[in-house]
């Protein structure tokens, strides 16, 4: 067994939900008010759906957000206790599950948009994840990733996919035992889409408007299959 597993994710996640909770709430992390939450947004509402799966909701800030738009949405989490504190807040529809069960029949209806916001660090259970979104997905539908941009995020790393220690650079001292993360190249990414067979239909990197440098990387994907 390597250094480094999905389960030590969760592990991670688990001892940091109320900072979390706190950070989201409170607009503590600047790139996603500046950038990313609008960029995610505005991905998903180019695809003008009725029906939006949020896999990896957390507190179910993004949940809400496109129930307030009038679309119908339901997050998704592995935290039981992320989705305590999204159901308390009310809007849209939420359930605890973890990614390696989720399958054909974790729902009886379809969504048009399947959305992970910054939510997929792991690597077998991303795997699984692939394999499974189209049989979510209404026909045409789509399957939208908000990630880190993994040109900007390797830095003075090997670029190649593999294991990386987590941190908590600028976050606030609340926060503990850092998770690791599962980094892939450009090219993994777009390998994953195709190899499950999703036309990878659009590429988007929103900038950081005082640095001009993409702070994430956006893929649109919709199944072929």
């Amino acid at each position: 067994m390597g250094k480094y597993t999905d389960q030590q994710i969760i592990k991670s996640w688990k001892k940091n939900v109320q900072p979390w909770v706190a950070a989201i709430r409170e607009g503590e992390i600047e790139e996603r008010l500046l950038v990313t939450n609008q960029a995610i947004l505005n991905a998903i509402f180019s695809k003008t759906p009725k029906a939006v799966l949020d896999i990896g909701c957390g507190e179910g800030w993004l949940v809400r957000e496109l129930v307030d738009s009038g679309i119908h949405s339901f997050g998704l989490d592995a935290i039981p206790e992320f989705i305590e504190y999204a159901q308390s807040a009310g809007g849209g529809s939420f359930k605890a599950i973890s990614y390696e069960e989720i399958s054909s029949n974790t729902f009886s209806e379809k969504f048009d948009v399947v959305v992970c916001n910054f939510s997929l660090l792991g690597h077998e259970c991303v795997n699984h994840l692939f394999e499974q979104v189209s049989t979510l997905l209404t026909r045409n539908g789509s399957y939208i990733i908000q990630t880190i941009h993994p040109i900007i995020a390797c830095g003075e790393s090997k670029y190649a996919d593999g294991w990386r220690a987590g941190s908590w650079l600028g976050f606030s001292d609340q926060f503990i035992d850092p998770a690791p993360w599962y980094f892939r190249t450009l090219e993994s990414w777009e390998f994953l889409f195709k190899q499950n067979s999703f036309n990878l239909h659009e590429i988007l990197e929103p900038m950081h408007p005082g640095t001009n440098t993409p702070v994430s990387i956006i893929f649109i994907g919709q199944f072929d299959g």
